[in-house]
């Protein structure tokens, strides 16, 4: 694996289309008529302010949530009328902490394997692939409390790909971590990138996380789309010296590192307990 962040390009046909995405919660749109594509292969961020709709987005796109209107295909399924075909062909890693602490890697491993239905004769190969591709064979043995933030984080996006998903859908993977967690787990996932040919959608907080990720982003604002477009393009609409988190405050009237006080307590405890 590369010892540095690199960008790849896209490498196939859509396996996201959505066609005016929607999602209300009474009289809140938290996402209003979301159209989007997204290739094989590709990393695709999505970025906004708090409460812009990524979670709702992503939380839809994985069959969590029901549109309340708009279409979608993922991974060549219809969204409403085959939601268990998408969810065979998807990995999912969350915001909250989804491993147990109280099982060693290979046993969070192997009861994923379980509830996707891998081949019990396929089962130890796969948890074997997943664990090296992370990183993690070293430590398959020692309970999750005893892993650091970014190993859990690792861990977690091994738990997702052990049924070989076309599509991995990853809830800001990086939350909590420190710089050298949060460098790690980029290099895993252009390297799962690269090994799989899955395609990645990523929400994050981090405008230099999705500057290093991603090969296009899609910035949503009150659950709007306002702009779909690749990190480089976005930069240069604001000049030579431009930054994402320059694009991000322009077009949101917010700065990147806007969070409540609520925010800031979840992802301090969340590094305190990962440690």
């Amino acid at each position: 694996m590369s010892a540095t962040v690199e960008q790849q390009g896209p490498i196939g046909a859509p396996v996201i289309e959505t066609f005016g995405l929607t999602r209300r919660f009474g009289t809140l749109t938290a996402v209003d008529a979301a159209s989007l594509r997204v290739a094989r292969g590709e990393i695709f961020g999505l970025i906004g302010p708090n409460g812009a709709g990524k979670s709702t987005l992503i939380k839809m796109l994985t069959t969590m949530l029901p549109p309340s209107e708009g279409r979608a295909t993922v991974a060549g399924f219809d969204l409403r009328a085959q939601a268990a075909e998408v969810r065979r062909r998807i990995g999912y890693v969350p915001q909250l902490l989804s491993a147990d602490g109280e099982l060693t890697g290979y046993e969070n491993l192997l009861l994923s394997a379980r509830l996707y239905l891998v081949p019990r004769k396929e089962r130890e190969q796969r948890i074997r692939d997943a664990l090296a591709l992370m990183g993690l064979i070293e430590v398959r043995d020692r309970l999750v409390r005893q892993y650091s933030g970014g190993m859990i984080r690792r861990l977690e996006i091994a738990q997702s790909t052990l049924h070989s998903p076309a599509i991995i859908f990853l809830d800001e993977p990086t939350e909590g971590l420190d710089p050298v967690g949060r460098h790690t787990v980029w290099l895993h996932i252009l390297d799962l990138r690269a090994r799989l040919g899955a395609a990645v959608v990523v929400t994050t907080h981090y405008m230099d996380e999705a500057d290093m990720l991603c090969d296009r982003i899609a910035l949503l604002d009150h659950g709007r789309i306002s702009v779909i477009d690749t990190p480089a393009a976005l930069k240069e609409r604001l000049g030579a010296h431009a930054t994402l988190d320059d694009v991000f405050a322009e077009m949101t009237g917010e700065s990147s590192d806007r969070g409540t006080y609520r925010d800031v307590r979840r992802a301090r405890r969340a590094a305190r307990e990962h440690a």
